[in-house]
């Protein structure tokens, strides 16, 4: 009996979309598939992602990734044209699909790409519906996130002098 080798790229990420928190109100998070060429695969192995930019938009019932930005390698084929922001199709369930779609259509959710990963040698995207924060929304956020960070400094401050 054999034992299956963990890899290295098992469940790291590649491409994390740090402004998303910030800039939206994240709830429902899905798993998505990306449709690559094999251009694009080689440049994401060699870390030249970048979903910073980047959304999902529902065209004739399926989900595209906008924006996101695959450098082309140096070394790429001279025969295959690389356009590195071009539309990627994501793959998902139709069932996932239509409810993203409801939920986009309805109750006017963003579908905002977070975080880009390896799941069994297999590119993974992570998508959340989220909805616009506005300025006095990120003010707010910006003033909870300072509070816990004094409140553990005078928790830890409290357990040493103890």
């Amino acid at each position: 009996m054999t034992k299956k080798k963990d890899t290295k790229d098992s469940g790291s990420t590649i491409a994390l979309n740090k402004r998303a928190r910030h800039e939206y109100h994240l709830d429902d998070r899905f798993e998505a598939g990306i449709a690559l060429q094999g251009w694009e695969l080689k440049a994401i192995r060699a870390g030249r992602c970048q979903i910073g930019e980047s959304y999902a938009v529902v065209l004739q019932g399926e989900l595209f990734l906008v924006g996101a930005q695959i450098t082309p390698l140096i070394s790429a084929s001279t025969h295959v044209v690389a356009d590195d922001r071009r539309t990627r199709k994501l793959l998902l369930h139709r069932h996932e699909i239509d409810r993203l779609i409801g939920r986009v259509e309805r109750d006017g959710y963003t579908l905002v790409p977070t975080a880009m990963y390896w799941k069994r040698n297999k590119v993974k995207l992570e998508i959340a519906l989220a909805k616009g924060k506005q300025a006095h929304d990120k003010r707010e956020a910006s003033k909870e996130r300072d509070w816990q960070v004094e409140k553990q400094r005078a928790l830890r401050n409290h357990n040493r002098s103890a």
